[in-house]
């Protein structure tokens, strides 16, 4: 009862009561109609009519603010640069516990917070007791609360014993500074449709709200959502037990592909009804560039792609995975769909230690070499994917130390604009773009091949023309270059180089 008790009373504490209805100054009539007019008339009639004055103007931006500040503003309050981060996926699969998870928000907090890094998520299964059995769905043991939503497993996240679920936690993460993410699969419990559950405060039943013939193919935990009245009370159900807990961010996976238009819309909606604002970050990919602007509606970032995984080519053994190296087309068709609060995802950065129980594959150090990490950073930071690192933040070493501090990359990522893929010739691949104060350009060069490239070009072959000369600055050797009108470059096989250019 502790349980459903506690979600009750937030409940109660995030709903949001209509203002009360009618103006409150109202017309009075004059008690005085004659000639006789007592003291302090005119006074009288001068405030009156400046309180109609007022009460006009107030009635015009009442009349007028639901277009200034609609939800879809507050959606861009809540990402406006790039969301960056680390997330847990890719070090520790499902089996994350909250000592792990804490002693990687200490290393953010300390080293990566004042760079930018600021969301901090626990991936897939936080609700399993026993996630190493995860080849063996039926004896996984789940953990739920008395209304059929996951609570996570007290003998991994001890702090959530008392039935405050993820509270806790958040809580010490807000205090480190930082913000605090979950993934969720999308649906409903098959428990909880079994034991047709009661809908938080509604009188729907699990039942009405579950699509039975509609299962993740690669996950066995939840049913879909009908799209009708008892599907939309469970995720306004869902989300308001998230933003008890203090949720910022929230991962919902096995929608993006194949792509669930309803369920997203009604994942956004139950959002915006619970009070706190929250991230929403939709995966799998590929999302189809043919809902771009219905997804850019409804969530803040989505991927484009299918797991990307640290590998530079196609990978024979994981030929569902995206390679770093296919990521180049995929993100400049998406790049006009890059703006504040909307931003196409190239999936999470699988660099560092892959250890100790990695989503996938055996534990290991990214295979990714030097040039390969570096490169890819640049990729996502000129077309302003959002960033969350994978590895394990406990065991980062000096080089990713410096590839994940770089104070001048990671402004081009957070404050440059009009990103493009502005030229292709064979393996030379360059974009562009320019900071929003347009006080510096970005020419971001790359060498896809696997044989080093001497590169000899002027800025003016980019469309970079209105100055003889610029000011160049290597963004990874953090030099000044000094005032130059064009450049050379020997890229090894893979390797890349990022330049601003100011006056």
């Amino acid at each position: 009862m502790l349980l459903e008790y506690d979600i009750l009373r937030h409940d109660q504490s995030n709903r949001i009561f209509p203002a009360p209805r009618g103006h409150p100054l109202q017309q009075r009539t004059c008690p005085y109609p004659h000639r006789s007019r007592p003291k302090y008339f005119y006074f009288d009639m001068f405030i009156r009519m400046v309180m109609k004055r007022f009460g006009v103007v107030l009635a015009f931006l009442l009349m007028v603010s639901p277009m200034v500040s609609p939800v879809g503003a507050q959606d861009k309050a809540l990402a406006p640069t790039p969301p960056m981060g680390w997330n847990s996926w890719d070090a520790y699969g499902a089996t994350i516990n909250e000592s792990q998870f804490r002693a990687n928000t200490v290393v953010l907090a300390a080293q990566l917070k004042e760079f930018g890094w600021q969301y901090v998520v626990i991936d897939e299964g936080w609700y399993l007791q026993n996630p190493e059995n995860v080849s063996m769905p039926e004896a996984l043991r789940y953990t739920l609360n008395l209304r059929g939503q996951y609570e996570p497993a007290p003998n991994r996240f001890p702090s959530s014993a008392s039935g405050g679920g993820f509270k806790p936690l958040s809580d010490v993460v807000h205090d480190d500074g930082l913000r605090f993410g979950i993934h969720i699969l999308r649906g409903i419990p098959k428990k909880t449709v079994l034991a047709n559950t009661r809908i938080g405060n509604t009188s729907y039943r699990a039942s009405a709200a579950a699509d039975t013939s509609d299962t993740c193919s690669w996950n066995p935990d939840n049913f879909g959502v009908k799209a009708n009245a008892a599907g939309q009370a469970w995720y306004d159900a869902l989300m308001k037990q998230y933003a008890s807990w203090g949720v910022d961010y929230i991962k919902v996976d096995c929608i993006g592909h194949p792509y669930k238009s309803a369920e997203i819309r009604m994942i956004h909606k139950a959002i915006e009804q619970s009070g706190r604002p929250m991230v929403l970050s939709l995966s799998p990919g590929p999302t189809p560039l043919e809902h771009a602007t219905e997804v850019a509606k409804n969530a803040q970032m989505w991927r484009i792609s299918d797991d990307v995984w640290d590998h530079w080519d196609k990978d024979p053994e994981m030929p569902w995975s995206q390679s770093i190296k296919g990521q180049f087309p995929i993100l400049a068709q998406w790049a006009e769909h890059v703006r504040p609060g909307s931003w196409p995802d190239a999936d999470m950065l699988p660099i560092g230690q892959l250890r100790p129980n990695p989503g996938e594959g055996k534990p290991r150090n990214s295979r990714l070499t030097q040039e390969e990490q570096r490169a890819m950073i640049t990729l996502w930071a000129i077309a302003r994917s959002p960033l969350f690192i994978g590895g394990n933040l406990t065991q980062m070493d000096d080089a990713l130390t410096s590839l994940l501090t770089n104070q001048a990359v990671i402004d081009m990522a957070r404050y440059s604009t009009n990103s493009t893929m502005s030229t292709t010739d064979g393996d030379l691949v360059t974009w562009t773009s320019q900071s929003i104060k347009a006080d510096k350009r970005y020419l971001a060069i790359f060498n896809l091949g696997d044989t080093p490239m001497h590169v000899d070009k002027t800025f003016a072959e980019y469309g970079y023309i209105d100055r003889a000369q610029y000011k160049v600055r290597d963004l990874w050797q953090r030099k000044e270059l000094g005032a130059l009108n064009s450049f050379q470059v020997d890229l090894p096989p893979h390797g890349s180089v990022v330049y601003s250019l100011h006056d």
